[in-house]
């Protein structure tokens, strides 16, 4: 493991290093090391060619590279094997590769479908389309106001009739870790299957999908210190060998006839067309990178911090932090609103304060209407934010409602 330095870490990261403003959307994306950029550069400059279709060796070696990346997948899930890692797009992606493949064709009117209130409009979206085109039921697993899903919640929302359970492990609006161990023991006894999208919580935490025995989990590299347009869906081999393909066209066949075609064996038959390799090599930098310190050196630095956060937010009168009252259940994200401000004009004042921050529904905006609020204000932080940053934010916020006209109350 390499030593923990936050200056060291933050020179790593080339835009942080350029740039005296504080990035504090973190949870929309994150900022790129310079090992990734370089991963990323070093494939194009020496290893370019399309993967998977050419015998001599530049395609080879640019072959090889691409599935290591997997293999470093697999590895950072501890799934059993590389062919349960599907490389897409990002985790939106690899939810509708779940819902198309698996949910169009093993749903069925009478079936119901558990989606939590907490959801990402990626994980809520694709699940109303099944719905739709199945009949099944879209139930929804509700929450208490600070995030928690109770045993209670549970036994209101499964049933005999449950067949798949769609839920994230950190919400993106209240940072809570969803009790994921429960809620696979609760799907599986109904006969169901589960989906976990772990964009907000793969950055910030070790995943082991075969202890946690999800069925299906789905990551953004983009997320996680890698390029945009690159994410991996896991799925257990036995489904996904029983799903059709979500794309069609080249790479992902055996054989092709004019009215018939094989489909490739896994990985291959999701990944159709020329794929992502570059990025694909890049998240197998950022996992490097991340593994190199530890996520467990990561998440303490990260919880050490958010807590100074919410224990100055506290302290500003006006302002309301979304989810629980403990720190250490906001996995980085500390989502507020300030009376009588719009979230529009908290991001714009503590903007012009040189500081990024998120406003708005979140992609989440069921969670917002159940919370009996129309958006929020959201920051989001990551392991190479620091105290002094935290310092900055905070002075901002407790400034707002004064430059608002508020006076000082």
């Amino acid at each position: 493991m390499a030593e923990w330095n936050l200056n060291t870490v933050r020179n790593d990261f080339p835009l942080i290093r350029q740039s005296d403003r504080v990035y504090f959307d973190n949870a929309a994306t994150s900022q790129k090391p310079a090992s990734v950029l370089a991963a990323v550069q070093e494939f194009y400059e020496k290893y370019n060619a399309n993967v998977l279709r050419g015998l001599y060796p530049l395609s080879v070696e640019a072959t090889e590279r691409y599935e290591n990346a997997r293999k470093t997948v697999q590895h950072f899930l501890h799934a059993a094997c590389p062919e349960e890692i599907i490389f897409t797009r990002n985790t939106t992606e690899s939810i509708n590769l779940v819902a198309y493949s698996y949910g169009m064709a093993n749903l069925k009117a009478g079936d119901e479908i558990v989606v939590s209130i907490l959801e990402h409009h990626s994980n809520l979206l694709p699940w109303q389309m099944v719905s739709r085109a199945t009949g099944a039921k879209l139930v929804f697993l509700e929450c208490e106001p600070d995030g928690t899903i109770t045993p209670e919640r549970m036994d209101a929302a499964f049933s005999e009739r449950t067949k798949l359970v769609a839920v994230g492990q950190v919400s993106n609006v209240l940072g809570c870790v969803n009790p994921i161990p429960e809620l696979v023991q609760r799907a599986h006894a109904c006969g169901a299957v589960i989906l976990v999208d772990a964009a907000q919580s793969a950055p910030h935490m070790a995943i082991d999908v075969q202890q946690l025995d999800v069925d299906f989990l789905a990551l953004s590299g983009h997320k996680m210190l890698a390029p945009m347009g690159i994410g991996a869906l896991y799925g257990k081999r036995e489904l996904l060998e029983s799903m059709p393909p979500f794309l069609t066209g080249g790479e992902m066949i055996e054989t092709v006839s004019r009215y018939d075609a094989v489909y490739a064996e896994l990985p291959h038959k999701f990944e159709a067309g020329t794929v992502n390799a570059g990025g694909a090599v890049g998240l197998a930098a950022a996992i490097d990178y991340l593994e190199s310190y530890g996520m467990d050196t990561l998440h303490q630095a990260e919880e050490a911090l958010t807590a100074y956060v919410w224990k100055g937010m506290q302290a500003i009168p006006h302002v309301h932090v979304l989810g629980s009252d403990r720190p250490e259940n906001h996995t980085g994200i500390i989502s507020f609103t300030v009376d009588q401000v719009h979230p529009h004009d908290i991001s714009e004042i503590i903007s012009s304060d040189g500081i990024d921050i998120r406003a708005g529904h979140h992609c989440a905006q069921p969670l917002h209407d159940y919370l009996g609020i129309h958006s929020s204000a959201r920051a989001s932080l990551m392991f190479y934010n620091t105290k002094e940053e935290a310092d900055r934010f905070l002075e901002s916020v407790s400034n707002i409602r004064s430059r608002m006209g508020f006076g000082n109350e």
